[in-house]
């Protein structure tokens, strides 16, 4: 905005200084016009001069900056509010014993924080460090990933109780079955009235089997998709432990640093698999990019149990 001299006289036009400076200017002259007719003149000449001028003067132009800034960071402050609520509303959903695993390593990283106040980036405040706003980042990844666990969890149970692999089983032989009678009807030249009802039970049997095929590999990409869920929350785990340990262990920030930087660097590909997860894109984007911390705690104690909180995850067949 500060590059753009039009943009600063068309908000002059509808700013405070611009409602002071004509009735100032204006309403002056119109007062005194009566009795001074110079006055009426020397007020309009004085509004032109103040309208030629002043939006270009360092006091509005700063007005302007600061008040833009002021409607930007209120902004910020709103998108930092609404994230916090969905990330709070994430925790609570989680079950027990994923949200003990976030917040065990919650604990790991508030030793972090304590340990890196004895070597801050940003001694004035603390809060501004660049490092421990990427253990924000870090916790929200794993969040995600437990989010993402739970619901695997429980869609490969609830297809666990349908022993799918039994309906298969069965359909797969039914099929068969139907198929052999209707090939032997179809040889003994049996009439069509006979032939088209036992074509149409055949179509809708092969069409359920289908549907069951694709179930079972739902159920398949399901458990791939749950095993690398936990291999990545076990990777993440290690990998802020050992940034604890080189947070206890040595009081260099630099060494801090490049250790937290290259363990961000490595959530890109997990967030962009997470991302591409179809089941999931629903769930709650990326952290808003703010200066400030977000933290990674929930503002409240959720309620527990959370068991029936979370509702039931379906996922769709293609």
């Amino acid at each position: 905005m500060g590059d753009q001299p039009t943009s600063y006289r068309g908000l002059f036009l509808k700013s405070p200084h611009h409602a002071a400076l004509a009735l100032v200017t204006l309403g002056g002259g119109f007062i005194f016009g009566a009795g001074f007719p110079l006055a009426l003149v020397a007020g309009v000449t004085a509004y032109v001069l103040g309208w030629i001028y002043l939006p270009d003067m360092p006091i509005f132009r700063n007005w302007v900056d600061r008040r833009g800034q002021a409607v930007e960071s209120a902004a910020a402050q709103a998108e930092v509010a609404k994230f916090v609520k969905q990330r709070d509303a994430l925790i609570a959903s989680l079950t027990s014993a994923s949200r003990s695993h976030y917040e065990s390593l919650a604990a790991v990283c508030r030793d972090i924080e304590a340990a890196s106040a004895d070597t801050p980036l940003t001694p004035d405040n603390p809060d501004d460090d660049p490092r421990l706003r990427k253990l924000d980042e870090l916790m929200w990844t794993f969040l995600r990933l437990l989010s993402i666990e739970d619901s695997l969890k429980e869609f490969l149970e609830t297809e666990r109780r349908e022993d799918l692999p039994g309906i298969v089983k069965n359909a797969e032989a039914e099929v068969a079955q139907l198929s052999a009678e209707f090939d032997a009807l179809k040889a003994k030249g049996t009439s069509v009235a006979v032939l088209d009802p036992k074509e149409r039970l055949l179509d809708s049997k092969l069409e359920r089997l289908d549907v069951l095929h694709k179930r079972q590999e739902r159920i398949e990409q399901a458990q791939s998709n749950l095993e690398l869920v936990v291999s990545e929350e076990e990777r993440l785990e290690q990998q802020v432990k050992l940034i604890r340990a080189d947070a206890i262990a040595s009081k260099n920030a630099d060494t801090l640093s490049a250790r937290i930087d290259a363990t961000v660097a490595h959530l890109d590909q997990t967030n962009k698999w997470i991302s591409e997860m179809s089941d999931f894109r629903d769930m709650v984007g990326e952290m808003p990019d703010s200066p400030k911390r977000i933290g990674y705690a929930a503002a409240a104690p959720p309620v527990m149990p959370q068991a029936a909180a979370r509702p039931p995850m379906r996922m769709k067949v293609k």
